[in-house]
């Protein structure tokens, strides 16, 4: 005999649709999600190759695989029955349409309808995403698959620019863009590492396989390890503190002989003297500056400067590039608009 609401008619029942992260290992579901399968009348799923069927099937869970249309889910819900929709990757976008249809003809008394997501996506899950997605690239684009870390490495340098303008420019929409590009770079060049030692013209070795995984391991165990204060027993209150501690953990894993060491001399100018005035510095070094004998000294006075007064010279030097940008192109139109000149000719005439 059928259910039969308070009012005396046929309890419609309930219809829960059952969502899944790809990006969370199959079986691993919330407990509402087991308790609503455990007391389902049916367990419906489309999708024969769904990766959670196995371990459905393996908690004693009996999933029928079928795709009914809205009437017929419907119906199967009469009596006050309960049934659950394992939802395929694409939500099923056809079932809710039909029963959104349903519900506004009007013609029938709906189920109760209940969206329950079964697992969640972790903070950081759609890098699982991105990594999948490199792979297929890297097998299957005819350019992709031909790149080298060597041929990639400019556009590192030039993501990494975009990325300063962006910040620069306070534009947040671009900064998130911007941001995606230089993660495309680690990731290709992760990519690629994972392929294997590439062997070089001599016959040796270019060096182990690594994996995005080994490029986060090794980030992980960095942090932590520079980090004292937060993981460790160390204790810091100040920014200066924390750089303190950092620069000496960092120094006990490099061994180095100079402070000059690991400061990439391929750098711009200006960010290479400032860097190496701030290692100086941080050091209690009082290095005299070189006499000033040309361009070059000049600037590296300014640079020096520049850092001791707290200044990145860079950032400084491309504002009043900007600055020189903006006359230009006023001078520009200026003289677009006067048809000969410049301003100042016109103004002394």
């Amino acid at each position: 005999m059928n259910a039969t609401s308070p009012e005396g008619t046929p309890d419609p029942g309930r219809i829960v649709l059952l969502t899944t992260s790809h990006r969370v290992a199959p079986g691993l579901l919330s407990w509402p999600a087991w308790q609503a399968l455990h007391a389902a009348d049916s367990v419906l799923c489309a999708d024969g190759a769904h990766p959670q069927l196995p371990y459905l099937r393996e908690a004693g869970i009996a999933v029928a695989e079928a795709a009914p249309a809205a009437e017929e889910l419907v119906d199967a819900c009469a009596g006050g029955r309960t049934v659950v929709v394992v939802a395929t990757g694409e939500g099923e976008p056809a079932l809710t349409d039909g029963l959104a249809r349903l519900a506004g003809s009007g013609r029938i008394r709906m189920p109760d309808l209940e969206l329950l997501p079964a697992s969640y996506d972790l903070p950081g899950a759609r890098l699982l995403d991105l990594v999948q997605v490199m792979d297929r690239i890297r097998r299957e684009c005819p350019w992709s698959s031909q790149q080298t870390h060597e041929g990639l490495a400019k556009y590192a340098v030039e993501e990494a620019y975009e990325l300063v303008e962006a910040i620069e420019d306070g534009d947040r929409d671009e900064l998130r863009e911007e941001l995606g590009d230089v993660l495309l770079q680690v990731v290709f060049h992760a990519r690629i590492a994972e392929e294997g030692a590439r062997a070089r013209t001599d016959g040796e070795d270019d060096g182990a396989a690594f994996s995005i995984d080994d490029v986060a391991a090794g980030i992980v165990a960095k942090l932590i390890h520079r980090h004292p204060h937060v993981f460790g027993d160390e204790t810091a209150t100040t920014p200066e503190e924390v750089k303190e501690h950092w620069l000496r953990t960092k120094a006990q894993e490099k061994r180095r002989t100079s402070m000059t060491e690991g400061i990439p001399l391929h750098q711009p100018g200006l960010a290479l003297v400032a860097k190496l005035a701030s290692r100086a510095r941080t050091a209690g070094l009082d290095v005299p500056l070189p006499p000033t004998e040309g361009i070059g000294y000049d600037l590296l006075v300014l640079a020096t400067r520049a850092e001791a007064q707290g200044v990145d010279p860079e950032a400084a030097l491309r504002a009043a590039a900007r600055t020189y940008r903006d006359a230009i192109r006023e001078e520009e139109a200026a003289r677009a608009a006067g048809g000969n000149g410049t301003r100042g000719e016109k103004g002394s005439r």
